[in-house]
């Protein structure tokens, strides 16, 4: 049996689940949310519990079995707390700009990167921190990380875009030649 998958999820007052043909819908204070369950995989609500099970032991079954249940926990979690990520901008002359929907970063490179905002996504940025938040965990970590890749840290000055708290390991440039 699968450790992660057989771990019940608890579901808050004002989360609300509904299960029909094989579609989980979740809605919340913070919005809606649907997710596909596959063949194979079956939701039980049980008062605030949901349980997630498997129809048998084949190979396939067993690895959705797992990935199931934390998707469906990471949605519950979404759609009543939310996720966020913070971005850190290291480097002089770096900056960020927010105009309406449209994120315009200076990074040192001949023309500024436009970035449009993507739909269920907030971006905020305060002086040298851009925040990204969403009930989506998978598109609040895929939008963090396109950003990180305009300009990821240089491993020899440490310049660039970094996650908040990512240590970046400074690599020693070359010596001069004697």
């Amino acid at each position: 049996m699968s450790r992660i998958g057989k771990n019940p999820i608890d579901l808050p007052k004002e989360a609300v689940l509904k299960i029909e043909d094989s579609v989980c819908r979740i809605e919340g204070p913070k919005g809606k949310l649907t997710h596909r369950i596959p063949e194979g995989i079956n939701l039980e609500v049980s008062g605030s519990k949901v349980i997630v099970t498997r129809a048998s032991e084949e190979r396939r079954h067993r690895s959705l079995h797992g990935l199931t249940r934390t998707l469906i926990a990471n949605m519950v979690d979404g759609v009543t707390r939310g996720f966020k990520k913070e971005l850190e901008i290291v480097g002089v002359g770096y900056r960020a700009e927010l105009s309406g929907n449209t994120l315009t970063l200076s990074l040192g490179y001949s023309s500024p990167v436009v970035f449009q905002e993507p739909e269920g996504i907030k971006i905020q940025v305060n002086k040298q921190i851009i925040s990204v938040e969403g009930i989506d965990k998978c598109l609040v970590g895929q939008t963090a990380s396109k950003i990180r890749s305009f300009r990821k840290p240089d491993v020899y000055k440490g310049k660039g875009i970094r996650y908040a708290g990512e240590v970046v390991r400074k690599k020693v440039g070359k010596t001069g030649v004697k």
